[in-house]
C-alpha cells in the first residue's frame, strides 16, 4: 500500500505505534514488521504526495532508533584494526543502486543469521543521479530493511567516492570544492557517517617526484577532512576514507601511499584532527570490470600485493585500518577469499549486486529497460563497442527511469531475484570471514553505535 495522504497514514500507524509529541511508542513490533514497515517504505519512496513522503521518513527514522538500528560511523573499528586488536575479516560495501529495500532486506537476514556486524551501505557522488536517489532515501530505506529484519546495532552507511571531477578542479577549483561540500553535508544530514573522499582523479603522474604528483589530492583530502570534521555532529567520529590510486589506472605503490600520507598529515597534525582511517588503491581491477565484446567480463589480473604491502604500511607506521579494494563485485567468487588474507581492511561491491537485479528481472519490464537504453543512451556509445558492451555498460542509467517499475514487480517475481541475491551473500559472507563480527562491532563501535 502506497499512502496517498496523511489521513492513510496515520490511520495505519495507530495500529502499531503510538505518537506523541516527538516521542514514537512501538505497542505491536510484529504488526511493525509483518506490514506496516512496507507500506511506510514504499510510500517513503512512491508516494505522490511530498507531505506524506516526509513523515513517512520521519517515523521509519523514529523506528529505526526506538527498535534498535541506528546509522553510526565504523571509525572505531578501523583504529583497532590499526592498533593490531582486529584481524581476519574484510569488511564489504555494498553499493544500493536498484531494488535498494529488497537488496539491504536480503543483506541484513543474512547478517542477522550470521550475526554479522561489520558491512556497509553506500551510494556513489555519481550513483545517485542515474539512481533518481539521493542520501536520504538511502538511509530510511536502509532503515526500514534493518526493521524489516529483526536487525539491531550499528548500521553503517556510506558515502562512496564523493570524486574531485579533474576537469571542473582544473578550471574552477573553488565550484567543484564547494560541490563536494554540499555533498558532504546532505551526507552528514542523512545520517552517513562515513565518507569516502576521492581526489585521486587530481594525481598527476606527469609531475617530477612523488610529492608533486600527490599534492593536489592529498591537499583536497585533507581539505575535505578538515570541512568534515567541522561539520560531524557531535558524538560522532566521522569515518573518513582517502584514495591514492585513481580505479582503472595504474597500481598503486608504497611510495605513492607514503608521499600521500606525509603531505596529507602535516596539513591536518596542526590543527590536531583525526585523519583518514583507510586508503583506496588500484591494484588492476575497473569499476564494473572490463566487458569482452561478445559481453562477457575480461578475467582481472588482479595484484593482492599492492593490498598486503600498502594495508602494512598503512597500520604500522600510520595507525590506519589498511586498504581498501573497489571494482571487486565481478571478479571470481573462489577469488574474494583472498582479501582476508592479505589484510584489505574493506571491499567494494556493486556491480555483481546490481547484475543480478537487471538480469533476474521480468523479461517484459527488462526489454523495455533495454529500449531506452537504446534510445536515451545512445549518445553514450563509444566507437567499436559491441550491441553488448554498448547494453552492459550503459543499462544502469535506466535504473532511475524505471525505479518505481521495478519496485512494483510482484513479490514471487522479486523472490527469484532475493533467492540469487541469497545465493550471492551466502558466499560472500563466508569469503570475507564476517560471521561473528557483530560481538566485534559491539565491543568497538557499542550496542547502538555512535
Amino acid at each position: 500500500m502506497i499512502f496517498q495522504n496523511l489521513d492513510e497514514l496515520h490511520r495505519e500507524l495507530d495500529a502499531v505505534v503510538i505518537v506523541e509529541e516527538n516521542e514514537i511508542f512501538v505497542h505491536d513490533e510484529a504488526k511493525v514488521r509483518e506490514l506496516a514497515i512496507d507500506n511506510l517504505v514504499y510510500s517513503a519512496v512512491l508516494s505522490d504526495d511530498a507531505q506524506v513522503k516526509h513523515m513517512c521518513r520521519v517515523y521509519i527514522r523514529k523506528l529505526a532508533k526506538k527498535m534498535g538500528a541506528i546509522s553510526s560511523s565504523i571509525h572505531p573499528l578501523y583504529e583497532a584494526f590499526g592498533k593490531g586488536e582486529v584481524h581476519g575479516f574484510t569488511v564489504p560495501a555494498f553499493n544500493m543502486r536498484a531494488m535498494t529495500y529488497d537488496v539491504a532486506r536480503e543483506i541484513f537476514k543474512k547478517a542477522v543469521e550470521i550475526e554479522a556486524g561489520s558491512f556497509f551501505f553506500e551510494i556513489a557522488r555519481s550513483e545517485m543521479g542515474y539512481t533518481f536517489q539521493n542520501q536520504d532515501e538511502v538511509t530510511v530505506v536502509v532503515l526500514a530493511a534493518a526493521i524489516k529484519e529483526g536487525f539491531v546495532g550499528p548500521v553503517f552507511l556510506q558515502g562512496d567516492h564523493f570524486q574531485f571531477k579533474e576537469e571542473l578542479f582544473r578550471t574552477n577549483p573553488q565550484a567543484e570544492i564547494d560541490n563536494i561540500q554540499l555533498c558532504v553535508k546532505d551526507a552528514l544530514s542523512a545520517g552517513f557517517y562515513n565518507i569516502d573522499i576521492d581526489s585521486s582523479t587530481l594525481v598527476d603522474l606527469k609531475k617530477e617526484n612523488k610529492d608533486e604528483q600527490q599534492k593536489d589530492n592529498y591537499e583536497m583530502t585533507a581539505r575535505m577532512t578538515k570541512f568534515i570534521r567541522s561539520m560531524q555532529p557531535s558524538g560522532v567520529m566521522v569515518a573518513i576514507g582517502g584514495e591514492i590510486g585513481h580505479i582503472g589506472g595504474v597500481n598503486s605503490t608504497i611510495e605513492d601511499f607514503e608521499a600521500f600520507m606525509d603531505g596529507y598529515l602535516k596539513l591536518i597534525e596542526p590543527d590536531g584532527l583525526k585523519g583518514i582511517s583507510k586508503v583506496s588503491v588500484q591494484t588492476g581491477t575497473s569499476h564494473g570490470g572490463t566487458i569482452n565484446p561478445d559481453g562477457t567480463i575480461k578475467k582481472a589480473d588482479v595484484d593482492t600485493g599492492v593490498l598486503e604491502s600498502i594495508g602494512e604500511v598503512a597500520r604500522e607506521k600510520y595507525g590506519m585500518g589498511g586498504a581498501v579494494q573497489h571494482g571487486a563485485s565481478t571478479l571470481p567468487n573462489e577469488m574474494f577469499g583472498e582479501f582476508p588474507k592479505v589484510g584489505t581492511v574493506e571491499i567494494h561491491l556493486a556491480t555483481g549486486l546490481q547484475n543480478i537485479v537487471i538480469d533476474s528481472l521480468p523479461q517484459g519490464l527488462k526489454d523495455k529497460m533495454y529500449e531506452w537504453v537504446k534510445t536515451e543512451g545512445a549518445k553514450e556509445r563509444e566507437e567499436g563497442w559491441t550491441d553488448e558492451q554498448f547494453l552492459y555498460k550503459i543499462r544502469k542509467k535506466a535504473i532511475g527511469p524505471f525505479k518505481k517499475d521495478m519496485w512494483l514487480i510482484s513479490e514471487d517475481e522479486k523472490e527469484i531475484i532475493r533467492a540469487k541475491l541469497r545465493e550471492e551473500l551466502d558466499v560472500l559472507f563466508e569469503k570475507l570471514n564476517i560471521a561473528g563480527t557483530a560481538h566485534t562491532v559491539r565491543k568497538y563501535v557499542g550496542e547502538s553505535g555512535i
